[in-house]
């Protein structure tokens, strides 16, 4: 009852700064609708006021706000201030087609983080497991902008190939391009969080017992997945949310009417009623997939949740493999050597007779549809997207550690629940839009996964019988945390951290394309991805260089991770 009511207090609470926004934001409801509808009559106040009664906005925040519930009540979502129409067939049609594009990108996901981790499950179970992986190629598919592997795929299967649709929706061709743009990031990186857990399954004696006698490798893989799943479950009931209401740019971008860009093209228009229906929806979804994690994770610990008698996964001491360290410095050191090339060079100069000129000797990387050159702008905007991204990243995980830590599972489903271009769209009502605003709003929604996966290893953690053996010999909560629990929980939810951060830096980047984030001529990354995919085919190079960087970012952070890891094993 207690989970039951945090999570339908922290929906209320969503819900009802959606319904103040045009009060946050200082703008007036009846001139969104006398836009609207009423084009042709001027903004009188005799005008705006009868638009106020008709609406029922004319009793103040508190009154629209109580009507709206009331209506919800008796299965009322109330009427679209732009359209007049009810807002419910709309906003259920678009939710239905959310779902089953979500289902068809779970697949997707699911499939490609198994296919990440069977080399791992291979050697656990045969008792070949000698290095650490980093796990590159996992990390490198995950920092893949979702709209430019859209992009790539509509173009060489949909528009040269000719296989499958663009656009549109209805039929199962259509659905198969928008489900790997949005899968395969998504499957990358559950794969890699599977990967990295998965050698602490295969070090734990019952492996050595199984394999010692003779039970089927396949049956060892199995139940080293079943000792893992508790701990990832959570964040697969974040992804089947974030599949659902974050795939703004994959639904405009094949022309998908799903709930995420009918949330977007509300908050856009300040269509109020259409924009609270979503959020609750999602809210709702968030909800369901936060409990049935919880569930199946209980389930699948069994009593041994509550008897002190599970074991914490420890990761063995298994050194970095060699090349590593040395691939790391590589990258590193290609990162640093673009970023001091660039800021040589001017990243506002538009030379007009240059418009998307190859690379050449002037231009190295070429240049954008202004004239302007790609590498300057590439290293001038270093500096804002990755710094900006490590800061967010490390604030997130501060955030997740602790709400992870006090089971803040209400607030973690609703803020997952919620898109960062939603998120940044009220905030930058509020503050006005500005990096500042973006890095806000993405850090008040990326923290719920890294507290998901928190809580779910403090939940193993505390079962463990030397947790148990602890507290009986008299150690303080305190102690217990320090020496016994955080040391488990605290390294994997770091590397996670880590492979998030190219994803933070890519929803700063959409914020900026919607003009709440860092504004133009500014280079970022991300802008420049947005602003050149329009001319990917003409001048591919424009669109591959910001590409390639956020996913040198991926692979630097994963790399960096395992050496450290691998050193820090050695010492």
């Amino acid at each position: 009852m207690k989970h039951l009511a945090g999570r339908l207090g922290a929906l209320l609470a969503v819900v009802a700064v959606i319904g103040l926004l045009p009060r946050l934001t200082r703008t007036d409801p009846a001139l969104t609708i006398l836009h609207a509808r009423y084009a042709d009559r001027p903004p009188t106040p005799a005008v705006l006021d009868a638009i106020r009664a008709e609406t029922g906005l004319d009793g103040g925040p508190a009154h629209v706000l109580g009507g709206w519930a009331a209506g919800l009540l008796r299965g009322d979502l109330g009427e679209s201030w732009v359209s007049g129409q009810p807002v419910g067939p709309d906003v259920t049609s678009a939710l239905g087609v959310s779902l089953t594009l979500m289902g068809a990108s779970l697949a997707v996901a699911v499939l490609l983080a198994l296919a990440l981790a069977a080399g791992t499950l291979r050697r656990g179970a045969h008792r070949r497991l000698v290095s650490t992986r980093a796990g590159v190629g996992a990390a490198t598919l995950a920092a893949l902008p979702e709209f430019l592997l859209a992009s790539v795929l509509a173009t060489v299967f949909a528009v040269q190939l000719g296989w499958l649709p663009a656009l549109g929706w209805g039929g199962a061709g259509q659905l198969v391009l928008p489900a790997l743009a949005m899968g395969v990031p998504a499957g990358a990186l559950l794969g890699r969080l599977l990967d990295d857990a998965l050698p602490a399954a295969f070090t734990e004696p019952w492996a050595r017992a199984a394999t010692a006698n003779g039970l089927p490798a396949h049956r060892i893989a199995a139940h080293a997945l079943h000792r893992t799943l508790p701990a990832l479950l959570p964040q697969l009931g974040l992804v089947v949310v974030g599949l659902t209401g974050g795939a703004v740019a994959v639904e405009t971008l094949y022309a998908i009417p799903g709930l995420g860009g009918t949330a977007l093209a509300a908050a856009l228009a300040q269509d109020l009623p259409v924009l609270q229906a979503c959020v609750l929806l999602l809210l709702l979804l968030g909800a369901a997939a936060g409990l049935a994690a919880r569930l199946g994770s209980r389930a699948l610990l069994g009593p041994a949740r509550t008897d002190g008698a599970l074991p914490p996964l420890v990761a063995p001491s298994l050194p970095a493999r060699r090349p590593v360290a040395v691939a790391a410095s590589v990258l590193g050191a290609l990162l640093v050597g673009v970023t001091l090339t660039g800021l040589l060079r001017d990243p506002l100069y538009a030379d007009a007779a240059a418009r998307l000129a190859s690379p050449s000797a002037a231009h190295p990387l070429g240049t954008d549809s202004l004239g302007r050159d790609v590498l300057a702008r590439l290293g001038h905007g270093a500096a804002t997207t990755v710094l900006t991204a490590v800061a967010v990243g490390a604030v997130t995980l501060v955030v997740g550690l602790l709400a992870g830590a006090v089971r803040a599972g209400a607030l973690t489903e609703t803020a997952n629940a919620l898109p960062a271009v939603l998120a940044g769209l009220v905030v930058a009502g509020v503050v006005g839009p500005g990096p500042w605003g973006a890095a806000t709003a993405v850090a008040a929604v990326a923290w719920a996964p890294l507290a998901a996966h928190t809580s779910a290893l403090y939940a193993q953690e505390r079962a463990a019988p030397h947790v148990t053996v602890a507290r009986a010999l008299g150690a303080g909560r305190v102690h217990r945390l320090r020496r016994h629990i955080l040391p488990g929980v605290v390294p994997p939810v770091v590397r996670h951290a880590v492979l998030r951060v190219p994803a933070v830096a890519l929803a700063l980047a959409s914020l900026g394309f919607l003009g709440l984030g860092t504004e133009a001529p500014a280079p970022e990354w991300g802008r420049m991805l947005s602003e050149n995919m329009p001319y990917a085919e003409r001048a591919p190079w424009a669109v591959l260089a910001p590409a390639a960087a956020l996913a040198l970012l991926g692979a630097l952070a994963v790399l960096t991770s395992a050496a450290v890891r691998g050193r820090g094993r050695r010492a």
